[in-house]
């Protein structure tokens, strides 16, 4: 199964997986601390998400000395991107540009953010000549 057809994830599956891609290799119980820890979420909760995220295609899982240990299937930067990419093609209409620009208006960039973007401009020009 490839990254495109996947489910897309909820905003509280994205935590989950954010928390796996984080961990590595790790079991519900391994999720459920880190979650706990920020908002309160009970250890039957987390493990239903991560089932529901196997049934999915986002974890596999395999048993390690009676314990049950999962991992992504897909790393957490080829979900970003195809997450971006979902957002151009359906809120911008396809254009980055107008992902970018409302990035830039909104004026919450830090001048390290802003140099950082522009040595990757620089270098994406790079790449293209």
């Amino acid at each position: 199964m490839s990254e495109e057809d996947l489910p897309p994830l909820s905003e509280v599956q994205h935590e989950v997986m954010s928390v796996v891609w984080d961990l590595g290799r790790c079991s519900a119980s391994d999720v459920w601390k880190v979650l706990e820890e920020r908002r309160g979420v009970s250890r039957n909760t987390v493990h239903t998400l991560m089932v529901r995220l196997e049934e999915k295609g986002w974890l596999t899982r395999d048993a390690e000395k009676g314990n049950v240990m999962f991992s992504a299937t897909v790393s957490r930067k080829s979900t970003q991107q195809q997450c971006v990419q979902r957002l151009i093609d359906t809120v911008f209409d396809g254009s980055a540009e107008g992902l970018v620009l409302t990035l830039l208006n909104q004026g919450n960039l830090s001048m390290a953010e802003a140099a950082r973007i522009r040595q990757l401009i620089s270098h994406a020009k790079g790449k293209k000549s």
